[in-house]
């Protein structure tokens, strides 16, 4: 690596992949057709539908 690497750097990602493993059943997924499906959704979902804490519980 060229730079240091701070824990921030990848918190943004780290949340969304925490939080797709916590809600999103991917084990029962036959393929990987179906797996996209799945992550497709919750993304839209992620970032268009769940509620936000520091908006007072409202959608972004």
């Amino acid at each position: 690596m060229s730079r240091k690497g701070n824990c921030w750097d990848n918190d943004p990602q780290e949340l969304f992949f925490g939080s797709l493993k916590d809600e999103v059943d991917y084990k029962s997924c036959k393929s990987f057709e179906e797996l996209k499906v799945k992550i497709n959704l919750y993304r839209v979902y992620y970032n268009n539908y769940r509620y936000q804490w520091n908006l007072k519980k409202m959608t972004p």
